[in-house]
């Protein structure tokens, strides 16, 4: 790495976020189906099948509010997993001494992994939309609010990502922050039902959940309602974002366990 804190090779960054694009292309199997299918066995199950009970949530058919939590599930579980599978495997193959010795900041390859993060998620967001248009015909009220919050919540993961693909020692590692963290904290964090059903102990439990206002926010895009104020959501969102990108970017900055 060059300047630590600058940004002034385009060409290199560029071609980053096109290296990150391709590696997603070519496992593409990986990341585009299990989404979709996931989402429509989700729907079929769930929104479909227990929808013909719950009629309604937050005053809207219970598939449509499903949709917007498996959009969030999917775009948080797939830029944790490009950022840090990738950053990791550069180190377990050596690969990431190319990084180092070429002409980029810090700044430079961190962004650059963030950035290839921010479209992986805008794909598959829009992916599962779609399968959401077909089959219960709910799309986003608010565009602003989805693209919005889309790419904050995949700059946060797509951080988080590079944090714990500079920490792990071994593939597992990484699995270990998706399995006891982000997947039982999304679970409980409102994919499914309103906060609004549960006990008023759970209820305030919730209330120090993350996940529970990215998704509440991003729902707010499709449904117009919230169970807590929007602006508040964004806030919390957006300061964890901020500080998650700070720490990858000291982390790189230091060279942690780039260089052998």
């Amino acid at each position: 790495m060059t300047d630590v804190w600058g940004f002034r090779n385009p060409i290199g960054f560029a071609t980053l976020v096109k290296r990150e694009l391709v590696r997603t292309y070519k496992v593409i199997n990986q990341v585009i189906w299990p989404p979709i299918i996931t989402t429509i066995l989700y729907v079929l199950v769930f929104g479909l099948g227990l929808g013909s009970r719950v009629q309604n949530v937050q005053g809207v058919p219970y598939a449509a509010f499903l949709i917007p939590g498996l959009i969030m599930l999917q775009v948080i579980d797939q830029t944790y997993g490009e950022s840090s599978s990738s950053l990791f495997q550069g180190r377990f193959m050596y690969s990431i001494q190319e990084l180092l010795v070429s002409p980029l900041s810090a700044l430079e390859i961190v962004t650059g992994f963030i950035v290839a993060s921010i479209l992986r998620a805008l794909l598959i967001a829009m992916l599962i939309m779609s399968v959401g248009f077909v089959m219960v015909h709910t799309l986003p009220q608010n565009w602003v609010l989805f693209f919005g919050m889309v790419v904050l919540v995949s700059t946060l993961f797509g951080a988080i990502g590079i944090i714990f693909g500079l920490l792990a020692e071994k593939f597992d590692h990484i699995a270990v922050f998706t399995t006891f963290v982000i997947t039982p904290l999304v679970f409980v964090g409102g994919v499914f039902t309103s906060a609004q059903f549960l006990p008023p102990l759970v209820r305030r439990v919730s209330l120090v959940n993350p996940m529970f206002y990215m998704i509440d926010a991003f729902r707010f895009a499709f449904t117009g309602r919230s169970d807590v104020p929007v602006t508040l959501s964004i806030a919390i969102v957006a300061t964890l974002a901020v500080a998650s990108l700070a720490i990858a970017l000291r982390m790189t900055a230091l060279g942690y366990k780039l260089r052998v």
